[in-house]
Parts: structure tokens; sequence; C-alpha cells
């Protein structure tokens, strides 16, 4: 079951009840990608941009804003913001990962070279910053570019996490925290102090970003090994070849015996994988359990956005919300 057939309705009356704001945040995204000088950078940004992403991010800072009664301009403006760091991280990810497909297209450093991804990366995190110092709010400001540094951490700690057996399940999370959440809780948190909302209605949204941030990449990580190519976009198997140990994989290693743990150790942090390696790995996983706990993980902290989400004063907008914590997990179910 793909993601839409799951659980179409949340998504699509949030992008219908948005359609407007979404207009106005592609249209300032395409204005702003462009250059003069460069032409390879709209190049390389509208393969990315365009290739039928859920704007999903975007999509909750104009929630969060809406919800809390701002009429506009800077939603958008904060919106765009939001898109252009993840697309700038989404670049500079695949170099690292040398990932060779991207929301089931070739990425672009395969189709132009890694240097161009970097660099362009570099200018969309450029121009975020120009986007969101233009709104005049100095709290907005420290939010993103906190997030930016977070999300450059994350990748770093991830780095040395991803492939030594002694990484717990608190690193996995303080990575998912760096590399995801963070801009997720950025996005929600934004829209409620563009509106000038108060304190607790900040915290609220900051917290249902941060679940349903680590909800989101549990979910992606826990694909890598029961997904569908084609629903996903993504190769199964890309983590375990990237060498990354994921939450279904930490958790597999502390129930291994010896010679799992000799498994692990030769595909993970040796690197010496062979054929018949994936297939043995994700034996190993169902024998634990640790997708299926891993799988419950995802609901749980789903289940943490909603609560956050109750907070909120009711409204068209707050359920669509909490029905994206739905959404986020469908692919799982």
């Amino acid at each position: 079951m793909s993601l839409d057939d799951a659980v179409a309705k949340p998504h699509e009356r949030l992008a219908k009840a948005l359609a407007g704001d979404l207009d106005a945040v592609n249209a300032l995204i395409r204005t702003r990608m462009a250059s003069r000088h460069a032409p390879r950078i709209p190049e390389v940004t509208a393969h990315l941009v365009e290739a039928g992403g859920k704007r999903l991010r975007p999509m909750l800072t104009l929630a969060a804003a809406r919800m809390c009664g701002y009429d506009g301009p800077y939603h958008v403006h904060l919106a765009a913001t939001v898109e252009f760091i993840h697309t700038a991280t989404l670049l500079h990810d695949d170099v690292v990962d040398e990932s060779g497909q991207r929301r089931g297209r070739p990425t672009a450093n395969l189709l132009w070279d890694n240097k161009s991804s970097v660099l362009v990366g570099d200018y969309l995190f450029a121009r975020s910053f120009q986007l969101m110092t233009e709104t005049g709010n100095m709290r907005v400001l420290s939010i993103l570019s906190d997030a930016a540094a977070t999300i450059a951490e994350g990748e770093v700690l991830q780095l040395t996490a991803a492939q030594d057996l002694r990484t717990t399940e608190a690193v996995y999370l303080q990575v998912v925290r760096g590399k995801t959440a963070a801009l997720f809780s950025a996005a929600t948190q934004v829209g409620g102090v563009i509106a000038g909302m108060d304190e607790d209605t900040i915290a609220a949204l900051h917290a249902y970003g941060d679940a349903l941030g680590i909800a989101f990449q549990i979910v992606d990580d826990l694909l890598d090994y029961q997904g569908d190519t084609k629903a996903t976009g993504k190769n199964v198997g890309d983590d375990f070849r990237e060498r990354k140990l994921t939450l279904p994989v930490i958790k597999a290693v502390a129930l291994a015996d010896a010679t799992e743990r000799a498994f692990w150790a030769r595909v993970i942090e040796k690197g010496d994988q062979r054929d018949g390696d994936l297939e043995h790995a994700i034996d190993l996983l169902n024998g634990h359990g640790t997708l299926a706990t891993t799988r419950q993980e995802a609901l749980d902290w789903a289940a943490t956005a909603r609560a956050a989400m109750q907070r909120l004063p009711a409204s068209d907008l707050r359920d669509m919300l909490t029905g994206l914590s739905d959404y986020v997990v469908a692919r799982i179910n």
C-alpha cells in the first residue's frame, strides 16, 4: 500500500486548505533559486525541488501560522526558507552517501557532479538566510539558524556513530533529532512565532514538530529493510550498503550472540559485505523482532505528536496537522 493510498485524506486536505499559500511559496522558490550568472544553479535546484516532493516541511510552517491566525505575508518567506534548507541538505547528503536515487529519480550528483551538488547546496543555504532576514524577526532568524547548525551537527555525529557497534539508541535519537527533527520542529515553531503566539503555544508547536520528525525518520530507516522501492523512491538496503547503524540494527546488535555480533562487525564496521548479507541481516532483524519494535517506536512518537497538537485550540487545521502524524507512519501499516 502506497503512502497516498494508505492515508491520503489528511495530507490532501491540508494541501487543499493551503493551496494559495503553497502557490505563493512555489513562486517564491522559483524566483529565488534563479541565478543570472550561474545557470547550473537553477538546473540542479529544479531537478530536486520539482521532483514531486510532498512539500511537507513548508506546509508545516504555513499551517502553524494560519492555525495561529496569521494573515501574512512572511509565513510564505519562512516556508520557502524551510524548503531551501531541506533541499540544500539533500544535495549535500547525496554526495556524502554517494546516493544514486532520490524521490525515484537519479540524484543531482549523479546527473551533474559532486562539486555542483555541494556548491548549489551552499547557494540554497545562503538564499535561505536571505529569506529569513526579510521577515525582520530576530527570533525567527535565531530558530532557523540554530536548526541549520543542528542539522549539520547531526550529520557529522552520524559519520562517527553510524559504523560503530557501540552506538546506542540514545545516540541514534540524538542523530535523528539533529538531521531530521530539528527542521520539522523549527518549521512548526516559526509559524507560531511569526504569528505572535504565547510561549505555551510555541512550545506545543515545537514538541509536535520534534515528535513528528523523529517518527518520520524512524519510518524512513525501517523502510530501508522492508520498503518497496517503487513506493518509497529509494533502494531497499541502501543504509545497509552504506554501513549505517539505524534503529533496527542497533536493537539487533544489542540482542546479538557472539556469531551474530561478528557478522555485524564484518558488514558494518569493516565494510566486508558479500552476496546474501543483506538477506541474512533482514533475517536477523526479523528473528529478534527488531523491525516490529522499531515500528512500535515510530507509532509511539506519532502518538506524542498527536498529543502535543491537542494542546492547541480546536480548528480544522489542528485536525489536519494531527492527521499528519498518521500520514508519516502510514508507510509501515
